[in-house]
């Protein structure tokens, strides 16, 4: 297991991002790995820090919170490619933590917050439509019946008459 220091990683969509990972290895050739390569954990990590910037670079960042199986998926097959002299074909690359920026955390909830903000807008532009037919099937009801706004404004007095107010003046047509 080689731990694969942090990496600053610019994704697709231009935003700046932090990730580390680990890369699990089984060296086939000892002989090969020594003799040919003069570092060959530091060659390793070197090959790793590089494969995991160019594979999760191909990435927005939404893709590198949301679809951390599909980037190990990428990376695998990206170290794949690469072999290293007496390593085996398919070491196992993963990252481990994408870490942002204190802005860019920020940006994030400002966008979530605005999404909400949005939704709430729509909520309730739907819910005024709902109110308005309501209102005008309520409208074409009153209209129909002269007794039934008389009675409303009774009921609207009742209300009323519960407050502390001094005077009311309410203008009454009564119909018979």
């Amino acid at each position: 297991m080689l731990e694969v220091p942090t990496q600053d990683v610019i994704s697709r969509d231009n935003v700046s991002v932090k990730v580390s990972a680990v890369v699990y290895l089984r060296v086939i050739d000892a002989e090969k790995a020594i003799i040919q390569v003069v570092d060959y954990l530091n060659a390793t990590s070197q090959l790793a820090q590089t494969m995991l910037r160019s594979v999760l670079g191909k990435h927005q960042l939404d893709d590198m919170l949301a679809e951390r199986e599909k980037l190990n998926l990428d990376i695998q097959q990206a170290s794949m490619r690469k072999p290293m002299a007496g390593e085996s074909r398919s070491p196992t690359s993963r990252s481990k933590q994408v870490d942002l920026t204190e802005s860019m955390i920020r940006a994030i909830a400002r966008q979530a917050e605005a999404e909400r903000e949005r939704r709430a807008k729509v909520i309730h532009a739907r819910a005024n439509c709902r109110l308005r037919e309501k209102l005008f099937q309520a409208a074409k009801i009153l209209a129909q019946e002269p007794q039934a706004i008389q009675l409303r404004y009774l009921e609207t007095l009742t209300v009323i008459g519960a407050d502390k107010n001094s005077t009311i003046v309410f203008p009454l047509r009564w119909i018979y």
